[in-house]
């Protein structure tokens, strides 16, 4: 009896090796970066877009900031020599020449000279509060990008797996083939919006570092311009 049992279990478990050797034998499907980025659903083209979006405005405020910071080390140096001369329109011709944030600022100071401090104070900050918004233009919408993308993609993954459990409740059966294969691809539109939204996230903080420095550089340059106007004999 007991041998009858172990020579039945011992068919049993050949019969199981025989039926997996096959399958096991058969080369994984290799998964290719692009058609996974297809199987992802309607969901992508959304994620496309914004992607396209963020690269966009990137590289416009990218170029922009960087046309700003040019090097102005010698500026103030210039402008110091020219109002110490008392060659007020020299100092405005070369601010106009310059054409960048900072003398546009200055240029403002300037032609409030003669007029109490406090009136050249204040039209130097309004300059520089407009001359920084213009920089800082359309980066805003970076950082809505690295919020929207993850939320977009994980809405694509939920859709897809309400897609395959309802799929499921229509057939009354459950096939882990189904289930995993359907899976997998839904989960796409999830990384997807991950990637994007975390290199929106790091080119959103890219620009504004480039900005914080102009604003430290133009304060900056600001005070030297209001000491030299208070400096005794101007």
């Amino acid at each position: 009896m007991i041998a009858l049992l172990i020579q039945d279990t011992t068919q049993a478990l050949q019969d199981t090796a025989n039926a997996v050797s096959p399958a096991l034998s058969q080369p994984a499907a290799e998964l290719h970066f692009i058609d996974l980025l297809f199987k992802g659903g309607w969901v992508m083209l959304p994620l496309a877009f914004l992607a396209f979006l963020a690269l966009v405005i990137f590289v416009e405020r990218y170029l922009t900031i960087k046309k700003a910071t040019k090097d102005e080390s010698n500026l103030m140096g210039q402008i110091r020599s020219y109002i110490q001369s008392g060659n007020l329109e020299g100092a405005s011709a070369m601010l106009r020449n310059n054409n960048s944030p900072l003398s546009r600022m200055l240029q403002k100071g300037l032609k409030r000279i003669g007029r109490p401090i406090k009136d050249i104070e204040g039209a130097i900050e309004n300059v520089g509060k407009l001359e920084v918004s213009k920089l800082e233009k359309n980066i805003s919408i970076l950082g809505i990008v690295a919020g929207i993308a993850p939320m977009l993609g994980f809405v694509g993954t939920i859709v897809g797996v309400i897609t395959i459990f309802h799929q499921v409740s229509i057939k009354g059966a459950i096939e882990i083939g189904t289930i995993s294969g359907g899976l997998y691809t839904k989960m796409i539109t999830s990384a997807t919006g991950l990637i994007i939204g975390i290199i929106a996230y790091v080119l959103y903080h890219i620009l504004n570092i480039m900005v914080e420095k102009i604003i430290l550089k133009m304060e900056t340059d600001a005070i030297d311009f209001i000491d030299l106007l208070e400096e005794p004999g101007k």
